[in-house]
């Protein structure tokens, strides 16, 4: 009777379960700036199929969660931030997840390729396997540069989408991998400054546990003055435009001011700027990717609003 109720209470996993193994911030993040790359690209397909290729993007972004949430489960069952998962938790039980990561990563990769290109689906599998093997298994517990590095597998979609549609790397998409690829380690520093010990605890080397959290302030600072940077230079690119050179600017103006009272007020003992740097920094990303589709959508309507102009007149 003991041993049944022991395999009952480890079959205790459910779809919400599935769910959060998906790591579902991130992949929405994922599908979103994936989506802005098929908007803006300069081939477009049809509805159905982009929406297809969105999918595929969504399930390989949740497959590269699923992966690293097997992978991870020692450490996440040590930091407290983590320990409520679901695979530290015995919810799930790490072959299955392991079966259901693996399953979706297979399935999101073939078919993005047969539904767009091979190009784009060698893009999402080197994604789900940068993200899995040189981060997670690799960089993560052995240099404080694991989530610059690492970045880079957060920092693909956009790329991907482009590639989907369009067929074609080109340095539009190279910019927003930039952007994003940036905009990760001054986002993922704010929040690991506030869990600094939970990392601590784990033997994980995050820059704020390594170099103290002034360091790291003053690197967040200056790294978001590079990410700015690079904004001003996609405005003058081929998917910029002055609309999107005034308006990122007013979303600079607010980041830089939050990053410079991280450094000018060290007195932060609860760290509440670094939380709200941490906030805004996911609201920056959202709406400067929103003002690239805002863009396009005047670039398209521009030649017409011309066309029909004289006639109002």
């Amino acid at each position: 009777m003991n041993t049944l109720e022991s395999i009952d209470s480890k079959a205790t996993g459910s779809f919400k379960d599935l769910y959060t193994l998906l790591k579902p911030r991130v992949m929405w993040l994922a599908v979103f700036t994936a989506a802005v790359g098929i908007v803006i690209a300069p081939i477009q397909n049809n509805l159905f199929i982009s929406l297809i290729i969105l999918l595929c993007i969504s399930i390989g972004a949740g497959a590269a969660g699923v992966l690293n949430m097997w992978w991870d489960k020692e450490l996440d069952n040590i930091m407290e931030r983590t320990n409520c998962r679901p695979l530290p938790n015995e919810k799930i039980s790490s072959d299955d997840a392991f079966v259901f990561g693996l399953s979706l990563s297979i399935f999101s990769v073939m078919f993005l390729g047969l539904v767009s290109n091979w190009l784009a689906a060698f893009l999402l599998a080197l994604t789900i396997f940068f993200y899995l093997v040189i981060y997670s298994m690799f960089l993560k517990k052995a240099t404080p540069q694991n989530i610059v590095i690492g970045g880079a597998a957060g920092a693909m979609p956009p790329l991907i989408g482009w590639v989907a549609s369009s067929g074609t790397i080109s340095t539009e998409p190279l910019l927003l991998f930039l952007f994003i690829f940036l905009w990760t380690p001054p986002h993922f520093w704010s929040l690991a400054i506030i869990t600094k010990d939970d990392y601590a605890k784990a033997s994980i080397p995050m820059f704020p546990v390594l170099y103290g959290v002034e360091k790291t302030r003053r690197t967040i600072l200056y790294y978001t003055l590079i990410l700015i940077i690079l904004s001003q230079v996609i405005s003058f690119s081929e998917i910029g435009g002055l609309a999107l050179f005034l308006s990122s600017n007013v979303l600079n103006a607010a980041l830089l001011l939050l990053a410079i009272r991280l450094v000018r007020f060290n007195d932060n003992k609860d760290y509440e700027r670094e939380r709200q740097f941490f906030k805004f920094t996911i609201l920056y990303l959202f709406l400067y990717f929103g003002l690239l589709v805002i863009n396009r959508v005047i670039e398209t309507l521009e030649p017409a609003i011309l066309l029909v102009w004289p006639v109002m007149l």
